[in-house]
């Protein structure tokens, strides 16, 4: 089921997320994974959301992180791990390690999709922390809603989902942590609309679950789309 997800999310969910994302950069198209066709709207995205099934969000085993396999394998095999993928396709201005086969990002300029403010990458042990990858729909908000359910391939196979991922800010991850729309919403109102279509994407796209509070506050967010 999962891992035939990514050929048909090409189409939909990577473009909703790469034209969000890429919208307030400076250029407005990622380097990677360029935009080929329109973002779903709104409507398709409540059309998803009205038919996904609910949920408790309550599960009897654990979330852990280690469920979800290596970190930032190299799902697609292009010789880089997720990381430095998803670095290269949403940051401006990327330079990459000589000898890396622009792999290894070394700087890049993140406009964050989340609040619109800029800040600057730099690979180090102090500084890469400080830029982030995260996941749109939280691993351990997947677990609670079906994916502990899925098998150890499908679950690397989410983790390192290009389609699921976006570059933000350290403190903005910290803050959205494993919460669904029902307790988090971008800090910019303006990035309101996408990051909900695309966390709706996800979901829809994985056949996960949905609770109550969560289906209304994306509703709510939608029809102000």
């Amino acid at each position: 089921m999962v891992l035939g997800i990514l050929a048909a999310l090409a189409g939909v969910v990577v473009i909703a997320v790469i034209s969000w994302s890429a919208a307030s950069r400076p250029g407005g198209e990622a380097r990677r994974n360029p935009v080929t066709a329109p973002a779903i709207d709104a409507a398709s995205a409540q059309e998803m959301l009205s038919r996904l099934p609910t949920v408790s969000g309550v599960v009897d085993a654990p979330y852990q992180r280690d469920l979800f396999g290596e970190r930032w394998a190299d799902v697609d095999g292009n010789g880089c791990d997720t990381r430095n993928d998803v670095l290269a396709r949403d940051l401006s201005a990327v330079v990459f390690r000589e000898g890396s086969g622009e792999c290894k990002v070394l700087e890049g300029v993140l406009v964050d999709p989340y609040d619109g403010h800029t800040e600057s990458f730099t690979s180090g042990e102090q500084t890469s922390p400080l830029v982030q990858i995260d996941h749109i729909v939280a691993l351990a908000w997947a677990w609670r809603h079906g994916a502990d359910r899925w098998s150890d391939a499908e679950r690397l196979v989410f983790a390192n989902d290009p389609a699921n991922l976006v570059v933000t800010a350290d403190e903005i991850n910290s803050a959205k942590s494993d919460s669904g729309p029902a307790e988090w919403m971008p800090p910019a109102a303006a990035s309101v609309c996408g990051y909900v279509i695309a966390w709706v994407s996800v979901v829809d796209a994985y056949d996960l679950g949905i609770t109550g509070p969560d289906r209304e506050a994306a509703r709510s967010a939608l029809t102000r789309c």
